[in-house]
């Protein structure tokens, strides 16, 4: 569940507009600054998704670090299993 959810919740920041376009404005709003250009990137911004997720799923320091970068790598693969079957972002 932990990876589905760190899939979804990236890709929805990265690549999608959003309810009412609210995500697309946001991410222009931050514009070509650090967090705008984090925002842009899928596999940077599944690092700082999966961290709290990481949390939910195990609690020692040494358990976070690993489940922190398994869920952000199954992210990252989820999203190019996406990407190979053609899901884009749709404009409204």
């Amino acid at each position: 569940m932990a990876v589905l959810a760190a899939w979804r919740v990236t890709h929805l920041l990265a690549s999608e507009d959003g309810p009412a376009d609210l995500v697309v404005r946001f991410r222009a709003r931050l514009g070509e600054g650090l967090i705008g250009k984090l925002m842009d990137c899928f596999q940077c911004l599944s690092l700082w998704i999966a961290a709290p997720a990481a949390l939910y799923v195990s609690r020692k320091p040494v358990d976070w670090l690993f489940t922190w970068l398994a869920l952000s790598g199954a992210a990252c693969l989820c999203g190019l299993l996406v990407g190979a079957r053609g899901w884009r972002r749709r404009s409204h």
